[in-house]
């Protein structure tokens, strides 16, 4: 019998690393489409959360807009300024300021709408003295925030925080209080109408209205002219303001609260909370259009987010006070 032998031979040096440099130049392709694809799902996704944050914001604005009985801020243009006032916008970073305001800032501030309780009495929380009327018996310092117009807030666009000499002055202008009442007039002839009343909120001299049984207790002007509900009161419900603004980039709703949250013994304007609704914020703009009438007062409200690796995402919307009301 014969057998057979068969010699086995490997790789050579040279077949070896002809083979691991195509086996280089393979991986190399192969982790740069995967790279791409990776990096391209990171931009999907920054992007998505970016929209997400947007439309949370924007829907915040949106619901409490339609939920209010007052647009707050932005105020109506005024005709001796150089810049507007219906038009807040603020950037980051920060973009010069219109004509002789000294900063851009940009704020939507609107009243607290019926349908929040929060301490569940069964009483809306705008309703402060809780008798099933909202607004009805503001004090001269209508926001009861111890500050001209809203704490802390520039009201009226010239880059300025609470800058007049009494907390009364409600539009904070010309370092004035209690100069336009709530009747439908424009009473100092500066473009803006009722933004301004005093502790009588009409303006009338008796309780309520003059010559009428505001309470249907059978008596007509009883008790004191500050006493604008006639329920032997006065001062007792102010206005409970909403506010979304920017701190740095990010943009923060202020609510309201119906309890002493500043452990000061009472509880008044200074009472809210604060929460970021959405961060990365490039721009914030609102409009307050002119509208044809009082009762279709438009707002127009810009969001715009920009994430890091500069994925932008700018939402619109245009809602009607009052609209869900």
């Amino acid at each position: 019998m014969t057998r057979s032998c068969q010699t086995s031979r490997g790789f050579t040096l040279m077949e070896l690393l002809i083979a691991l440099a195509l086996a280089g130049l393979i991986l190399a392709a192969t982790s740069g489409l995967v790279n791409n694809a990776v990096g391209t799902d990171a931009v999907v996704e920054e992007r998505n959360q970016l929209l997400r944050d947007a439309r949370f914001a924007l829907d915040r604005m949106v619901r409490a807009v339609g939920e209010t009985r007052q647009l707050i801020l932005p105020m109506p243009d005024k005709l001796d300024t150089d810049w507007r006032e219906n038009v807040r916008e603020e950037t980051v970073p920060a973009s010069p300021p219109e004509g002789s305001s000294t900063k851009a800032t940009a704020v939507l501030t609107v009243s607290l709408g019926a349908s929040v309780d929060l301490d569940a009495d069964g009483f809306p929380d705008a309703d402060n003295d809780g008798d099933g009327r909202i607004d009805e018996d503001y004090p001269a310092d209508i926001a009861y925030d111890f500050n001209p117009g809203i704490h802390l807030i520039d009201d009226g666009g010239d880059g300025y925080v609470d800058n007049s000499v009494s907390d009364n002055d409600d539009d904070e202008r010309f370092n004035t209080a209690d100069e336009d009442p709530i009747n439908g007039l424009d009473d100092e002839a500066d473009g803006l109408i009722d933004e301004d009343p005093g502790a009588d909120m009409n303006g009338d001299g008796a309780p309520g209205l003059a010559g009428v049984d505001d309470d249907s207790d059978g008596q007509i002007d009883e008790g004191s002219a500050d006493d604008d509900d006639e329920d032997g009161s006065v001062d007792e419900d102010w206005l409970d303001a909403v506010v979304f603004h920017l701190q740095g980039d990010s943009l923060v709703e202020r609510h309201p609260v119906p309890w002493d949250e500043t452990a000061n013994g009472f509880v008044s304007g200074r009472d809210f909370i604060e929460s970021v609704i959405a961060e990365n914020v490039t721009r914030f703009r609102i409009e307050r259009p002119v509208a044809g009438s009082p009762d279709e007062q438009i707002v127009d409200l810009t969001l715009e987010l920009t994430g890091p690796t500069g994925s932008v995402v700018s939402l619109n919307a245009r809602v009607r006070v009052g609209g869900a009301l």
